[in-house]
C-alpha cells in the first residue's frame, strides 16, 4: 500500500537528512568561526579597521564572560553551559522535521560549539578559554558564531509564531495550508 505524499515529508529518512543539514551547517559555520577569529588574533596591537566608518569596526578583544561580559568571573561555568547546548540542540535538532527548523538549529549549534571551542581551547587554559570577539558595532563587539546565534534565535522565534512545530503531526500539513512547515 502506497503512503500519502504527506507522510513521506516526516519520514525518519527526511528527518535524518534535516538533521544531517543541520549538522553540515553547523560545522560550516565553525570553520568559517575559528578561520575568522585566526584572521582576526593578527590584529593584536592594531588600531581598529574601519570597515563602515565607525559604526562598524574591527578590534580585537577577549570576552572571558557571557554576552555583554556578564559572569566574567565564572568562566568555568560558562564552559559547561556551552556543553549543555550544544548536546540539547544536537538531541532536539534529531527530531527536525522542517527544513527552516533545521537552518535554526543549525546556526544555534554552529555557535554554540564554537564558543565552546574558544572556552576549552584557547587562553588562559582549559575549561577557561576566553571568547575572541572582533567585529565592533555600536556598543557591542561579537564574531560570526553571536551573528549565527542571534540569526538562529530570530528563526526559530518566527517559526514558533507561526506555528510551525519542531516535529510531529501538524508537519503534515496540506502544501496549500498558509502555516505549512517550511
Amino acid at each position: 500500500m502506497d503512503q500519502p505524499a504527506d507522510d513521506r515529508a516526516v519520514s525518519p529518512s527526511r528527518t535524518s537528512r534535516l538533521f544531517l543539514m543541520a549538522l553540515a551547517l553547523a560545522a560550516g559555520l565553525v570553520a568559517v568561526d575559528q578561520l575568522t577569529k585566526w584572521w582576526a588574533v593578527g590584529l593584536a596591537g592594531r588600531a581598529p579597521i574601519n570597515v563602515i566608518g565607525e559604526l562598524v569596526r574591527f578590534r580585537l578583544t577577549y570576552n572571558p564572560g557571557a554576552a555583554f561580559s556578564i559572569g566574567t568571573e565564572y568562566t568555568w561555568v560558562l564552559t559547561l553551559f556551552a556543553a549543555a547546548a550544544v548536546g540539547t540542540i544536537t538531541y532536539v535538532a534529531r527530531r527536525v522535521t522542517s527544513r527552516a527548523w533545521a537552518v535554526g538549529f543549525g546556526l544555534m549549534l554552529g555557535g554554540a560549539a564554537t564558543h565552546l571551542l574558544d572556552r576549552l581551547f584557547r587562553e588562559p587554559g582549559f575549561a577557561r578559554g576566553h571568547v575572541v570577539d572582533f567585529i565592533d558595532y555600536g556598543p557591542f563587539v561579537g564574531n560570526v558564531a553571536d551573528i549565527a546565534l542571534v540569526v538562529g534565535v530570530a528563526v526559530m522565534f518566527v517559526l514558533n509564531l507561526r506555528n510551525i512545530p519542531v516535529s510531529g503531526p501538524a508537519a503534515k500539513a496540506s502544501p496549500d495550508r498558509s502555516d505549512d512547515a517550511a
